[in-house]
């Protein structure tokens, strides 16, 4: 299935081909990280051959609406949200927990190099899919697990989503307005940041042991876990607490290390203003008509702002108030004070700068004729990623792909159809 209406940069004739032009990956994962990891992968030129159960699929081919249309308006079966993580990937239908389906997929892994999975601890060596018996017939295979808690540890047999997640690794008590203020309260991230994370760490992981793998000569397995994701990925905050002792509370728009970094309301709307640093600090107060501030000794340095937050906050609020949001913006970007809208996803694609980067792509799908998906966000001067394929419809690949990679005569193969 070839693109269609790519921007030029990213059809560009390549020097070199994708940097992960020949590799093979077994996809055994569903919902969103470890479809996120091997969508990563398939963007950087992997062939990626993602295994799902007959008749259903990836649970998320059913979490819609919105689910994708044809031109005729009618629903497809793929909903948005199964979409967002399953690009240039071959669907294969195929039912491991058979012994002919159990037969194919060890056939398949001997033959590639990545093989990732999402599924219970210890939840595919019944069928011999675990990584000690795949590692005997392919030495060379790097076998990443993706669960909620890991391999090991008291928790390791338990399911894990994204949204508890987010709870039991801090997010949550780092995320929403203070609890002083109205709406006060712990608060989830729009989008499941746990699971995307997971899938971020493992990409880089595999992507490590593919480099390893060039001197050693062979794979390993690779153990991710949404809750170390979680923890690893509150970074400063995680400091915060660590150097202090004592735990960040919820700032809503608030940064909890440097102020004024925050949404404020303007004569029409909102926006943010972040000062990273003290000559930032003074020219804001110039343009909003307080240069005094800047003399203040409550205010000088940046860590009395911190501790002076709400008495500021009360000054820059009310000057912000005077003009609209437009207004500001032009003023602030022309003294190089960082500051921005706060778009919503109309916003976010009509804006000039996500355009001139070409961040939304069109692909050719065989039931809806295109659909429209977000770039890869992955740029590379000689190497690009490349849009080879609309995320597939169930089983839209199982022939060729099994052909593809175990030969037309395989006795795997042969023994699959006869048992069909």
């Amino acid at each position: 299935m070839e693109h269609c209406n790519v921007s030029d940069q990213h059809v560009s004739q390549a020097i070199r081909p994708a940097p992960l032009d020949g590799i093979r990956v077994l996809d055994l994962t569903r919902i969103l990280a470890g479809p996120w990891c091997t969508q990563n992968l398939a963007d950087l030129g992997a062939n990626v051959y993602k295994i799902e159960r007959p008749e259903t699929g990836d649970d998320t081919r059913a979490w819609g609406p919105p689910f994708l249309q044809t031109p005729d308006k009618e629903d497809t079966a793929e909903a948005a949200y199964y979409l967002s993580a399953n690009r240039n990937k071959q669907s294969i239908s195929l039912d491991i927990a058979s012994q002919e389906g159990a037969d194919v997929v060890r056939a398949m892994a001997r033959e590639c190099d990545i093989l990732v999975e999402n599924f219970k601890v210890g939840g595919l060596a019944k069928y011999g899919l675990d990584y000690a018996s795949l590692k005997a017939i392919n030495p060379r295979l790097i076998y990443c697990s993706i669960t909620g808690f890991g391999q090991t540890g008291p928790y390791a047999e338990r399911p894990g989503y994204d949204f508890m997640i987010q709870a039991m690794g801090g997010m949550m008590s780092l995320t929403g307005e203070r609890d002083d203020k109205p709406g006060g309260g712990p608060q989830k991230a729009g989008v499941a940041v746990a699971d995307l994370m997971t899938g971020m760490y493992a990409t880089s992981s595999i992507l490590a042991a593919l480099f390893e793998r060039s001197r050693s000569g062979l794979g390993q397995h690779i153990d991710i876990a949404l809750l170390d994701c979680q923890v690893a990925m509150l970074a400063n905050q995680n400091m915060n607490y660590l150097v202090s002792g004592q735990a960040p509370k919820r700032a809503g728009n608030a940064h909890q290390n440097l102020v004024p970094y925050q949404v404020f309301p303007t004569k029409d709307g909102h926006i943010i203003v972040a000062i990273g640093n003290n000559r930032q600090f003074a020219a804001y107060c110039e343009a909003i008509g307080h240069p005094e501030v800047v003399e203040d000794e409550r205010f000088r340095i940046n860590s009395q702002r911190v501790k002076h937050r709400d008495e500021l906050e009360q000054i820059l609020s009310a000057a912000m108030q005077k003009h609209p949001s437009a207004y500001w913006l032009e003023a602030l970007d022309k003294i190089g004070v960082p500051a921005g809208p706060i778009n919503d996803l109309h916003g976010v694609f009509s804006h000039p700068q996500v355009q001139a980067r070409n961040m939304r792509i069109e692909l050719a799908h065989s039931q809806a004729g295109k659909v429209s998906m977000t770039a890869s966000p992955m740029r590379f001067s000689d190497s690009p990623v490349s849009y080879r394929m609309a995320p597939p419809q169930l089983g839209e690949h199982t022939e060729q792909a099994l052909q593809s990679v175990l030969g037309a005569d395989s006795p795997e193969l042969k023994q699959w159809r006869d048992r069909n």
